[in-house]
């Protein structure tokens, strides 16, 4: 068949394309910028790629229109505390009307559990989605997960930044709240069993793992299979907001993620049928096999996609190609260069900076900025990096965004996404003389932008100097 998979850059359409190829289908990935598709090589040859943004197309590009199925990915709750759910709806409104050009048969849309009366905004906004959806002029799929677990996923990082680093805490009364996580490969399961059944056709079902536990439990779950200890201490005194600012400050999570988190967790999302686990014949993974085989993949470094890199988990909310050409007026910068040796070691240096390797030099002041940038609002250090060697354009990298990661080139170039007042990129290339230049740019904003500047420069010496000769000698130690 041939499929458009919209959201095909996000953490479930990342999962979801190598699959759909493997059983032989035609496959159309829809993104906002075809800059930003970082799934493999191997994988980009065997598709087609067609921008659309669903916030504001609603004409169907030529090669969307002779599609049989579409999967709806598209999710934007992670960009706004405030106007997410209208921004949802328009996209779906936009989406049928899309639609309406084109022969779809079936449309796949992976939603909520809803089966509470009490629903948080988020659940009311893909409740509303859903409705949306049935009014398009094709047969609608809907499968209602709540939360999945798999390496890379929003829920099980967050989980994971609690139980390694906070031996103990002091919880609010959401960690009592019940649940029933799914692993990431049976969503996958369910998502391509779909296809083409017309008894799946315009159902809803709800789909989930076989256990029901709490936040509490999945946290102790957790850190029996990892072998640690923790002791949770639950409080029913913690606001709303400072439940945000614990996992805001605690976990990689963005500060508007985590208000919609904690507005989510006060509401049970449990099935109410297993409908579509009988005709699919699928027997689900329980919860601890869930957590070994993330950690399996995690330790193989084959994690293929993570929240982390979308681009509302930081500053951005729109392209990134804006950002590319460096401003040349107006601007700060600390430019410095050195001759190499063997080019592509220092390549292998530099592909390989932030996360677990750390920044080369004066590592412990990255991760006082890194603090300080959290306290102020910002991304902070924790988001690392989703793979130890490899870099696509839109990744997220410590407090830092990949705009071109191009190895025939040889240049990097990053987009700070730390609180500051103005706009910062660094640079690495390597010339054809072998040549290393690292160059920091800064923009200022207003006087307090040159102040910060200027502030900082005496670290800036000491950090970027250290930082370039340590990539070029492959000194990796702080």
């Amino acid at each position: 068949m041939r499929i458009l998979l919209t959201g095909a850059n996000g953490y479930i359409g990342m999962r979801l394309l190598p699959q759909l190829l493997e059983q032989g289908h035609e496959v159309v990935c829809a993104v906002r910028n075809r800059n930003r598709f970082t799934s493999y090589d191997e994988l980009k040859k065997k598709v087609e790629i067609v921008e659309i943004d669903f916030l504001e197309d609603s004409k169907a590009p030529e090669k969307i229109k002779n599609i049989d199925v579409a999967y709806y990915l598209i999710h934007s709750m992670t960009g706004s505390t405030k106007d997410f759910d209208k921004q949802e709806a328009q996209a779906a409104e936009n989406f049928n009307l899309m639609m309406a050009e084109t022969s779809v048969n079936q449309v796949i849309y992976l939603s909520g559990i809803i089966n509470q009366e009490e629903l948080s905004k988020h659940l009311k906004s893909r409740k509303k989605v859903e409705e949306i959806l049935y009014k398009g002029n094709f047969n609608l799929t809907v499968l209602r997960a709540a939360i999945i677990v798999g390496s890379g996923s929003s829920s099980f990082e967050i989980i994971r930044d609690l139980c390694e680093k906070l031996p103990v805490m002091i919880t609010p009364k959401w960690v009592k709240t019940k649940c029933q996580p799914i692993a990431i490969r049976d969503i996958i399961k369910y998502l391509t069993g779909v296809i083409g059944r017309e008894e799946c056709y315009n159902e809803s079902f709800d789909v989930g793992g076989p256990d029901i536990l709490t936040y509490q439990e999945m946290m102790e779950q957790y850190a029996e299979i990892r072998g640690l200890k923790i002791l949770i201490i639950g409080v029913p005194v913690m606001s709303p907001k400072l439940s945000s600012y614990w996992l805001y400050f605690v976990t990689s999570t963005s500060y508007r993620l985590a208000q919609n988190l904690v507005d989510s967790m006060s509401v049970e999302v449990i099935t109410k049928d297993t409908r579509l686990q009988e005709i699919l014949n699928i027997e689900p993974i329980h919860y601890k096999e869930a957590i070994k085989l993330a950690f399996y993949k995690i330790e193989q470094n084959e994690v293929i996609s993570s929240w982390k890199d979308s681009l509302s988990s930081g500053r951005f909310r729109k392209e990134l190609n804006k950002y590319i050409q460096i401003p040349k007026y107006g601007c700060l910068q600390d430019k410095k260069s050195v001759q190499i040796e063997n080019p592509e070691e220092v390549l292998d240096r530099i592909w390989a900076i932030g996360g677990l390797t750390g920044w080369y030099y004066g590592n412990w002041l990255w991760k006082v900025r890194g603090y300080l940038d959290k306290l102020a609002g910002g991304v902070g250090l924790r988001r690392g990096r989703t793979h130890p060697n490899k870099i696509n354009a839109g990744d997220s990298l410590d407090f830092w965004r990949v705009l071109l990661a191009d190895r025939e080139e040889r240049r990097l170039l990053l987009f700070a996404e730390m609180k500051v007042p103005g706009e910062a990129w660094l640079e690495f290339k390597i010339d054809e003389n072998n040549v290393l230049h690292q160059n920091a740019t800064f923009r200022p904003k207003g006087l307090m932008g040159r102040a910060y500047w200027y502030s900082m420069y005496p670290f800036h010496y000491f950090i970027f100097e250290g930082m370039i000769n340590k990539i070029a000698k492959g000194n990796k130690k702080k």
